[in-house]
């Protein structure tokens, strides 16, 4: 986890190693300046040799000075390229997440939700950039600090000096009950975070079903649920990191009392040569060391906090594509013919129920086929293979005489055009959505794909025709006008082969069917394969796949399957034995 966390400082690795040796610099010279302190007293002050004694006072205050400047000067040092190394770490991290995330496929993005890779890449990655900016300042500094500070102690006086290190015990002892009782409650806040996210993003971008349903109120109650567990959880944490500072003043101050006591006995006594600067070097060095203890205990609580996000982040970067190019991939797809043999496919590879099963299918290049079955019969499933957004379990699906598995993705998937039954515009101008397409599309050729998915007219209709700003996830177009401009965008592909899935039911038949007209006599030599639940949808196809419960039930024209198939013959017959299903012979 570690070693995959570093090994996205990359470019910083310079930064990363001048901040722990600016710190080194700090410390020393900050640490000198209280030994350079108690020889200004004894050589300087209480010089009883009047001609040496403003010569040490000016000595030793410029030694002091020096050393200030110098810890000055590593200190900017370690906050400059401090926060460098950790600002470019989390860039890294989140610029890698994001093109990890990528090159996932359905199955691998299954495995984790929206609202917890948001937290993952804005939380999480700020949690391990603040506790990779500790370790490399905080984490050198704390005890460095703490262990020269002993080292000057004992060097000074040895008998003093023991107090340092009963404290210190007395402290870690403490330090480290609060934090182990505080560590579980900031590792559970994490989960609540993305229980918080969810809430945002579900309520956010479904903002008009909520206000349909007057559904404000428990939305509002919702979020404010989330958002109270993470408020508890810290509140529990924080009360009892607060603990540190009251003990820390308590043993500090108790130590201070102790060492004048004793120090001052020591002068008056003259024992061991205890000097008045002596003593007040070690006083100097007491908060030195404590408060660098309790530093070392916080940075404790915080690596522990983000040990719990590396955990999270490495699990997304250590997420292996489940599909990927083969090493030889064929680079162009000859044609639009699909293939299935003896294909079977579950979303859980292991123990997973298969939603396909025994699919044997073969579809010339040019036939437009229908395929319609119940909700749930994995219609939507049998398309994806066809692009390769799932690898079949067994079996093989064969696309322009090759296996999906042998093609380049890009190659194959810029040649098997999908309309997704969610359809997704992006802000931004019409334009700039049908160049998702074709990048490289005139602003004829985008007209041309609107006239052939019937969308030229209502862009016509807008006061900026095809410059009208579309807003995130097309929700100042309805749902028919979206359904169109995602038609219109997949068909300045110019695809081998066109899928619809479902994505002319928002439309209206007569618009449905003109589309479809428009398909048969534009893009003769596309394959187009139409997922409908409506029987005027697909009639018309060369022929029709019947799904039942994962199995190709039937695949045969229409006439074929009103004659002789039970169940497309019982959703003819619902669908036009009432009122009645449009007539498409009286569309031009």
């Amino acid at each position: 986890m570690f070693r995959r966390i570093l090994k996205e400082v990359k470019q910083y690795t310079l930064p990363s190693i001048i901040t722990p040796i600016a710190m080194i610099i700090e410390v020393v010279a900050e640490l000198l300046i209280p030994y350079f302190m108690g020889w200004i007293i004894d050589r300087g002050i209480k010089n009883p040799d009047e001609s040496l004694r403003m010569q040490n006072i000016l000595l030793y205050g410029g030694l002091m000075i020096a050393m200030a400047l110098i810890g000055l000067i590593g200190g900017m040092l370690g906050g400059r390229f401090g926060a460098m190394a950790s600002t470019g770490l989390a860039r890294n991290l989140r610029e890698t997440m994001y093109n990890t995330i990528q090159n996932f496929s359905f199955s691998n993005i299954d495995k984790f939700s929206t609202s917890g890779l948001v937290t993952r890449m804005t939380t999480d990655i700020t949690n391990i950039q603040q506790a990779y900016q500790m370790m490399l300042r905080i984490t050198v500094r704390a005890p460095l600090t703490m262990i020269i500070a002993l080292i000057l102690a004992f060097r000074i006086n040895s008998r003093i000096a023991v107090i340092y290190l009963i404290a210190l015990g007395i402290l870690a002892i403490v330090m480290f009950t609060i934090m182990m009782t505080a560590m579980p409650f900031f590792r559970q806040a994490f989960p609540k975070y993305d229980a918080l996210n969810e809430s945002v993003q579900e309520n956010v971008s479904a903002i008009r079903v909520v206000k349909a349903y007057v559904r404000e109120k428990q939305e509002t109650e919702k979020f404010h649920n989330a958002s109270n567990a993470i408020y508890k959880i810290f509140t529990k944490a924080e009360g009892r990191v607060a603990y540190n500072w009251p003990i820390l003043s308590l043993i500090a101050y108790t130590c201070i009392i102790i060492i004048s006591w004793r120090g001052s006995k020591m002068i008056v006594g003259g024992i061991d040569g205890m000097t008045t600067g002596q003593l007040a070097s070690l006083l100097s060095y007491c908060m030195s060391i404590l408060f660098s203890m309790m530093m070392v205990a916080m940075v404790f609580v915080m690596l522990s906090m983000s040990f719990a996000s590396m955990e999270r982040v490495a699990e997304v970067l250590n997420e292996v594509p489940d599909i990927t190019n083969p090493e030889n991939p064929v680079m162009e797809v000859a044609d639009g013919s699909i293939v299935f043999k003896n294909v079977e496919f579950s979303y859980h590879k292991e123990g997973g129920e298969p939603v396909l099963r025994d699919i044997d299918l073969e579809i010339k290049s040019g036939e437009t086929i229908g395929i319609m079955g119940a909700t749930g019969s994995s219609k939507s499933s049998l398309v994806n293979l066809i692009s390769r957004l799932y690898d079949a379990d067994e079996g093989e699906v064969i696309v322009g005489g090759h296996n999906v598995k042998e093609y380049d993705l890009e190659a194959l998937r810029n040649q098997v055009s999908v309309v997704l039954q969610k359809n997704v515009l992006f802000s931004g101008s019409i334009y700039e959505n049908l160049r998702w397409g074709n990048k490289d599309a005139t602003d004829e050729e985008c007209r041309e794909a609107c006239r052939m998915a019937c969308a030229d007219d209502f862009i016509s209709s807008f006061p900026d025709g095809y410059d009208t700003h579309i807003e995130q996830g097309g929700t100042n177009v309805s749902g028919g006008q979206k359904q169109r401009l995602c038609i219109a965008r997949a068909l300045l592909k110019k695809p081998k082969i066109l899928i619809l899935d479902d994505s002319t039911s928002a439309v209206d038949t007569a618009t449905d069917a003109r589309i479809r007209k428009a398909f048969k006599e534009a893009i003769p030599g596309t394959t187009k394969i139409i997922i409908a639940q409506r029987i005027s949808s697909i009639q018309e196809a060369d022929r029709i796949i019947v799904l039942d419960d994962g199995k190709i039930n039937a695949f045969d024209t229409h006439e074929n399957l009103v004659a002789n198939n039970e169940i497309y013959r019982e959703v003819y017959e619902s669908q036009t034995g009432g009122s009645g299903d449009f007539d498409e012979t009286e569309v031009g």
